[in-house]
């Protein structure tokens, strides 16, 4: 690695809820500590991710720049406690593994999440567009979404739903299955009703209605999904005509109950998944015939059993980021010499010219042309084995001995400040 690569990480394994809440960032709070650190600092190549579960800093620098980071942090969410305990720092080799673990999904809350990676690769869009990226950032960013891919098509490590919302999501799917056009309500839009929508987003079920009380909050939602919204007033009509229905409410009693329920003609099957704590759907239902309620324990034993393979898959994922992460590591060392593979290039392209140019004066066109073309491949020649001597001498770390030897050989600083 180039020495210089830190990170600020807190996560839910070094901070209470309360503390990570206080210092989560949105899009907008992203970018305005993208742009401070900019301001105020030297560092390079920033990646800032925060969802609710962390918030990290990714940048590159000879300087250690967390005083000034977390100032501006501080400044931002206009936060007085005292949260810097809270972080770890990781530097150099730690900081790289560490953000391909938290990309794949291995230092996820729950293993494998599909969330992390769509989160990660926003916040590199977002440094992008705050042009903080640099070549060392793009070419680790690039490494890590190529590592995905291959854990995604070579390992078991993202099959199935490891969370609630996703889980109901499979079932939703797994119960229609046969269904001409399956209509599917989602009841509540908290945190999990949610995550339930966005999931239905992209599933093959198109036909979704999103109820809440305060029916502001499912417009919102169902817009963004492409969803039908309504409040609570249309729960007994909705229920009726949906095939599934999904409830993740708050409340002291069921807010379906059987007394709703006996209202409506069931003509084939009615399946409920209770995703609330208290429960929302109550569990008397089932004595209706046609009705089949599944709930939080029937989600967490789906969620176990992916849980379980994607832990028997995590070996073949670390291996798969320890060879990504030596190829980034080769690359990386090679950075350090590239200042000279240039000079060098640059040294002897300008004996070339010289030397041409005297050739050239008593020359034919034709003889020109094919003196031109012999010097450049000479001269690719003669550059092949410098070049591939240093990338060798970077593997072996001993890269900063043999480009002493070659600005001594081709006196390469010297023609740099003639060239400038």
């Amino acid at each position: 690695m180039n020495g210089n690569f830190r990170s600020l990480v807190l996560t839910y394994k070094t901070a209470p809820v309360a503390v990570r809440e206080l210092v989560s960032l949105n899009e907008a709070g992203v970018k305005q500590l993208l742009q401070f650190v900019r301001d105020y600092t030297t560092a390079s190549d920033v990646l800032v991710v925060s969802t609710c579960n962390r918030t990290e800093i990714y940048y590159n620098s000879d300087k250690d720049y967390a005083q000034e980071i977390f100032k501006g942090l501080r400044l931002i969410k206009g936060i007085n406690l005292d949260f810097e305990p809270y972080f770890q720092k990781l530097n150099d080799r730690e900081a790289v593994q560490h953000l391909f673990e938290v990309s794949i999904g291995l230092d996820a809350q729950v293993v494998g999440d599909l969330q992390i990676s769509g989160q990660v690769k926003s916040a590199y869009q977002w440094t992008a567009d705050e042009n903080m990226a640099g070549p060392f950032l793009h070419r680790l960013m690039h490494t890590i979404f190529y590592a995905n891919k291959r854990v995604v098509q070579e390992t078991a490590f993202r099959d199935g739903a490891a969370s609630i919302s996703y889980a109901a999501k499979e079932l939703a799917e797994d119960v229609t299955t046969g269904y001409r056009e399956p209509k599917v309500l989602v009841v509540g839009v908290g945190e999990i009703g949610q995550d339930v929508c966005l999931n239905l987003q992209e599933s093959a079920i198109k036909n979704v209605t999103v109820l809440n009380r305060t029916v502001d909050k499912a417009e919102k939602l169902a817009t963004k999904c492409g969803f039908k919204f309504g409040g609570l007033d249309n729960l007994l009509t909705e229920i009726q005509q949906s095939d599934v229905i999904i409830s993740s409410v708050s409340g002291e009693n069921p807010l379906i109950n059987r007394e709703l329920v006996s209202k409506i003609n069931i003509v084939s099957h009615k399946f409920f998944i209770d995703l609330s704590m208290p429960r929302s759907v109550e569990p008397t239902l089932e004595e209706i015939p046609g009705v089949i309620v599944y709930n939080l324990d029937d989600m967490q034993e789906k969620t176990n059993e992916t849980v379980e393979r994607r832990k028997a898959s995590i070996p073949q994922v670390q291996g798969i980021i320890a060879q990504a992460m030596a190829d980034f590591e080769d690359w990386s060392k090679e950075m350090v010499v590239s200042p000279t593979i240039q000079k060098l290039k640059n040294t002897l392209e300008q004996i070339r010219k010289e030397e041409i140019a005297r050739f050239l004066k008593n020359a034919k066109p034709e003889e020109a042309e094919k003196l031109e073309e012999m010097s450049r491949s000479l001269m690719q020649k003669i550059l092949k084995y410098p070049v591939l001597q240093l990338k060798a001498a970077c593997k072996r770390g001993e890269a900063e001995t043999l480009t002493e030897v070659l600005n001594d050989l081709f006196n390469l600083e010297r023609v740099e400040e003639k060239k400038h």
